[in-house]
């Protein structure tokens, strides 16, 4: 990543908070602009349906690590989260690479010009909902994960899109955010983009 020219932009949010639906119809609609790549993620989980990660096995994301080929890595819910670092080319190349990140990542994150945060939100109730609809997550899980949002500090975004409507409405904030912030500087804000 070495006097990048382009952008990383991390999409954070609660589970439940329609971040994977909302990355989707953004990518959907943006296919055609080969100046925004939407990153695959390597997760040390098994896949489920509707996954948008690719599984690896604990031992493969540490060798990974190791060899410097993870241009980003977290750990969230007890498994390991990276982002190939060949997409660190797309960013040198002046490409916006939009990350399906971390909460507690991205605010550990230094301030970058190269940086952006995009966050994804929903009340509680719609938290706890969607994940119940989803069957993914027992009912303790469900728990366990809103008690950690509300331990989480508010992540101060360069842009937060309240999910709580329709999906084309958020989907399409964060596809304006993304045409607009097409360079690394100035910074803009959601706001901005409306």
């Amino acid at each position: 990543m070495t006097n990048p020219q382009g952008l990383w932009v991390l999409v954070c949010g609660a589970s439940g908070a329609g971040k994977d639906s909302v990355i989707a119809w953004a990518a959907q609609h943006l296919e055609l602009r080969d100046d925004i790549v939407f990153a695959r993620r390597m997760v040390t989980r098994a896949p489920h349906p509707g996954s948008d990660h690719d599984a690896v096995t604990p031992s493969d994301f540490a060798a990974l690590a190791a060899s410097h080929a993870l241009a980003w890595q977290w750990e969230a819910h007890g498994f390991q989260y990276g982002i190939n670092a060949h997409y660190a080319n797309d960013v040198a190349a002046g490409r916006t690479v939009v990350v399906n990140g971390s909460r507690a990542h991205a605010a550990a994150v230094a301030p970058s010009a190269h940086v952006r945060v995009v966050q994804i939100v929903a009340d509680a109730t719609l938290l706890a909902s969607r994940m119940a609809q989803r069957g993914r997550d027992a009912p303790e899980d469900v728990a366990r994960r809103l008690a950690r949002n509300a331990r989480l500090p508010d992540l101060q975004g360069d842009c937060t899109i309240l999910n709580h409507g329709e999906l084309a409405q958020a989907g399409r904030q964060l596809a304006d955010y993304l045409t607009r912030e097409t360079r690394p500087t100035p910074r803009r804000t959601c706001a901005d983009s409306y």
